[in-house]
């Protein structure tokens, strides 16, 4: 009984230790263009840099790619419709860990001129 109780112990000491993963505020870019362009236009620049796109659902306007290459970046890219075109909101990873936003600014300026905005 006192060795579980040590163990119990223990583990809730260790369980303080856990690092819990950072979350960073995704980049989000306006456009005056309506979501479904924009969203064609994310997965085309996307293909073009090399990212493999795992999963996309036009509905819900939401992308889901990995980089084919090394770092491996897996990028998610949402496409909001607002009544005036639609806001674009991305967020890097790699590894599992969120990257800073300055990571998607060129997907993002890339994304923006194949629109011709």
């Amino acid at each position: 009984m006192r060795r579980m109780i040590l163990a119990l112990g223990l583990v809730f000491l260790l369980s303080g230790c856990a690092i819990r993963p950072v979350t960073v505020e995704p980049s989000e870019m306006t456009l005056s263009v309506p979501a479904p362009v924009v969203l064609e236009a994310a997965l085309v620049v996307l293909m073009e840099r090399g990212y493999v796109v795992r999963h996309g659902d036009a509905q819900l306007g939401r992308l889901d790619a990995v980089l084919a290459r090394w770092p491996g970046y897996r990028v998610e890219v949402m496409v909001e419709p607002l009544q005036e075109g639609s806001r674009v909101l991305a967020t890097a990873s790699r590894g599992g860990r969120a990257l800073p936003p300055p990571v998607l600014a060129p997907l993002l300026v890339e994304l923006r001129q194949h629109l011709g905005r």
